[in-house]
């Protein structure tokens, strides 16, 4: 068996670590450690297959990183200035 244990640290690791559980296959394990730390740990029969594996986690973890970074606050504000009493 073949393992690779990937660590970054980020402001918001929760987040990101929800972001990025979805598109986390069965050999892998993504969870947070301490207050910045994102740690995914994954493992393949093969050194082709972990490669393969850690070359997608880096591409999905660069774009989950963005998302979270560029997140806006939801806005429960009105979409027009007239509210639904107005027509």
């Amino acid at each position: 068996m073949r393992r690779a244990t990937i660590r970054t640290t980020h402001e918001n690791p929760e987040r990101l670590a929800r972001a990025l559980r979805p598109d986390n296959t069965d050999e892998m394990e993504t969870t947070v450690e301490g207050e910045r730390t994102v740690t995914t740990r994954i493992e393949r029969e093969t050194t082709g297959g972990l490669h393969s594996t850690v070359d997608d986690y880096v591409v999905n973890l660069e774009v989950a990183a963005d998302v979270v970074a560029n997140e806006r606050p939801a806005d429960t504000g009105t979409v027009s200035d007239l509210d639904d009493t107005q027509q």
